[in-house]
């Protein structure tokens, strides 16, 4: 492309003379069509090297900070720092160009390429570097250097409104007040917060959040917030991501409230024995007053005290309980709480052997919450004030901030649940810094008289985002499980490339790989559109269903397996059938429910005498039949009931698992993945939901046995073509109606 461009301008210079009065000919510019093509070639080429909205192109007047993604030979392991120290020089040399012709013409031109030579991104066959530059000087880089591949607009950070002053800061309040649009709906569902309280006077705050869903443990502690950390939780959980509706210049529709509990006293601290109770209290608070809302509760605080290895404790009991309605008329509830953070510059000098020996704060451990941690892609600082300064990590890896379930006793739940972005941390030689707003999150301040806006990090800022997302499936889906929303928000994670690359051990098994990396990033980002959509060469199949798992007959001393369920999907089995035999499919389950806790320290000694029940998913394989396979099945539950191998419904099976059982079968939530040709699944559209052991059956005399239990499935079907319909053959089978 260099080559071209430069041949066309050769063409222009070498046949026009240098003589002034060439270049006026009846009033116009000699050779004004050829410029001019010339100049429209130029901006064509950049646009097809601008792979970001085209309306952010940069103007000619103004610098712009845009990511240079440079090619790199995949032959060649260390040609990343050749190839970037290359297209350094060329900006050098550009750079050098304009100076000397500053001096010729004896005119002050301000057009010099900035780069940042530090900061750089590697991805297989790609460099991503920074540089600001104006629209000519991105086409003169494209004319000088063959390495280009293409350019996008640079991200802006936190940063870019964090310092500006708070007049400069009302702009962007009045601008988005004014694109702001709060639903008449939205008071049907809504986030509730458990937190330090909410400044509802801030005006991005105040159309959602109203005096009277403001509440305290404590009529003394008054609803406002001191601290700020719960007007910084308001900001993500109305918004979402703030600086991306900044940003935009579309409509904002708000379809949600904020409810707000002050859980922790200004300036204080509750006795760490109350936390359970106090949490119950909290959350009865808003049930009274708008019993027949749909609610997500949001809570950030945890104790660093204490901490068991995943072992419950009182208070993540009472969130167990809480959520499982044991106590309360079986009424289910969403309850999403931070991982806990690591801090201090002795962890952070660790990282990230210190967050996988850090582990999940209480009461993360919780068996029916969802528990989210945190990862980053804010890599690139550009602050002057740091100077030196490197991320700690790399785009798409764990946050410095995350703590995970990886020390905890293998019998206890994953944890984290999911992730989503936590900001990073910082480092010159010899300190760290959490305070960069390159490497933050953006949100509300809670005096918006002295500032609008404040930077968030960490895991808070996760379980603020967390919740923001399952409001969004709450109004999508009005009459959606508690089961359900978590399901959906944990079927549709999946790990980002370098999360792997990060952990991986090539000299341990696959099976503990994979186990490792669940215990540190949980199931992967979830994906919003995912969660609430089906797509062609993508669908999702949901249930929500009621079983019986155990009961007692008259004339037997214990209870046994009551209910099991059978499933025989819609499978578009000519589709898959038609495909080659290399084309692989992905089957994903998930299966959500919701336990009650076992009364007493006795039931937490033992992850089977915890759970009041548990439930397995089984598949039939490719070479069963349907009778075959719930022979198997059968067969599964006689030996249970003899206490011979417990609820092992993949034995025998193949290997496709990717997670396996042994990493699957843990807590309340689990979801696993096989895959094979399409001619294999198409035979596999028969599968099983069957109970295991629980308090109810083995703690007999508390007369539990005979409860009823829900739970969501949630299984989809991808191919990595997109031109394979899926859908429609399913749609039609179970006449969905086809918008």
């Amino acid at each position: 492309m260099s080559f071209f461009i430069n041949k066309i301008e050769q063409y222009l210079i070498e046949n026009v003379k240098p003589k002034k009065k060439e270049f006026e000919s009846q009033g116009k510019p000699k050779h004004k069509n050829l410029i001019e093509s010339i100049e429209s070639i130029q901006l064509a080429v950049l646009e097809s090297f601008w792979q970001d909205d085209k309306k952010l192109i940069p103007k000619n007047n103004e610098s712009v900070s845009c990511e240079v993604w440079l090619r790199v030979d995949a032959r060649f392991s260390k040609n990343n720092v050749v190839n970037e120290n290359e297209f350094f020089n060329i900006c050098d040399n550009l750079n050098e160009r304009k100076k000397r012709f500053e001096y010729i013409e004896k005119k002050k031109i301000k057009d010099q390429i900035e780069y940042i030579a530090d900061q750089k991104i590697y991805f297989p066959e790609r460099t991503v570097v920074l540089v600001k530059a104006k629209k000519n000087q991105l086409m003169e880089l494209i004319k000088s250097s063959d390495q280009i591949a293409e350019f996008r607009k640079a991200k802006e950070t936190a940063r870019f409104w964090l310092e500006q002053e708070n007049k400069e800061q009302e702009e962007w309040v009045e601008d988005l007040e004014r694109r702001l649009k709060v639903d008449k709906e939205s008071k049907k569902v809504s986030v509730c917060l458990l937190d330090t309280g909410v400044n509802n006077g801030h005006p991005f705050i105040k159309p959602v959040l109203s005096d009277e869903d403001c509440h305290t443990i404590k009529l003394e502690w008054e609803t406002d917030d001191k601290e700020g950390h719960g007007t910084l939780m308001s900001g993500l959980i109305i918004y979402g991501d703030l600086q991306k509706c900044l940003e935009s210049r579309k409509p904002i529709n708000i379809r949600h409230k904020l409810e707000s509990v002050k859980l922790i006293p200004s300036g204080q601290s509750n006795p760490k024995k109350l936390y359970g109770d106090l949490t119950k209290q909290g959350i009865n608070r808003v049930e009274i007053e708008k019993p027949k809302r749909k609610r997500t509760i949001c809570m950030a605080v945890t104790s660093l005290d204490d901490r068991d290895k995943g072992r419950p404790s009182s208070w993540s009991g009472a969130i167990d309980q809480i959520t499982s309605g044991a106590e309360e008329n079986d009424r289910k509830r969403l309850l999403i709480v931070s991982a806990g953070n690591v801090e201090g510059q002795k962890e952070w000098n660790n990282y990230p052997n210190s967050n996988l020996t850090n582990t999940v704060h209480d009461p993360a451990q919780s068996w029916n919450a969802l528990t989210v941690g945190a990862y980053t892609e804010k890599a690139i600082i550009k602050d002057p004030k740091f100077k030196g300064y490197k991320p700690i990590a790399k785009r798409g890896e764990l946050s410095p901030f995350s703590s995970t379930s990886c020390s905890c006793e293998e019998k206890w739940p994953i944890k984290p649940d999911i992730v989503l972005e936590g900001g990073n941390i910082a480092k010159d030689e010899i300190n760290f810094s959490s305070v960069s707003e390159d490497l933050s999150l953006l949100s509300l301040h809670h005096k918006p008289q002295e500032k609008y806006f404040q930077m968030f990090n960490a895991t808070s800022a996760t379980t603020a985002q967390a919740s923001w997302m399952a409001s969004q499936i709450q109004i999508h889906y009005p009459e959606i499980w508690p089961e359900t929303i978590r399901a959906l928000m944990v079927h549709s994670s999946d790990w980002k490339e370098n999360m792997k690359k990060q952990f991986w051990n090539n000299k341990k098994s696959e099976k503990r790989n994979y186990k490792n990396i669940l215990r540190i990033f949980g199931y992967g980002v979830p994906n919003l559109n995912k969660a609430i959509s089906s797509y062609k060469n993508s669908l999702t199949l949901v249930s929500e269903q009621t079983l019986q798992p155990f009961k007692k007959d008259s004339n037997k001393n214990l209870p046994t397996t009551k209910d099991m369920h059978f499933y025989k999907m819609p499978w578009p089995k000519k589709v898959l059938k038609s495909l080659p035999d290399q084309t692989c499919v992905r089957f994903k389950f998930t299966l959500s429910y919701f336990v009650e806790p076992g009364p007493g320290e006795i039931g937490w000694k033992d992850k089977y005498r915890y759970p009041s029940f548990g439930l397995r998913f089984a598949l039939i394989k490719p070479q069963e039949n349907e009778e075959q396979f719930k022979s198997r099945i059968n067969k599964v539950e006689q030996d249970k009931e003899q206490n011979r191998e417990l609820g092992n419904f993949r034995k025998g099976a193949d290997d496709r698992w990717m997670f396996g059982k042994q990493n699957t079968y843990l807590g309340s939530i689990h979801s696993d993945i096989w895959e094979g040709s399409a001619q294999e699944i198409a035979s596999c559209n028969l599968m099983a939901v069957c109970p295991t052991t629980g308090w109810w059956k083995e703690r007999f005399h508390l007369k539990q046995y005979n409860k009823k239990a829900r739970y969501s499935l949630i299984v989809s079907l991808s191919t990595p073509e997109t031109n394979i319909d899926l859908y429609t053959s399913v749609a039609t089978q179970i006449d969905i109606p086809i918008k």
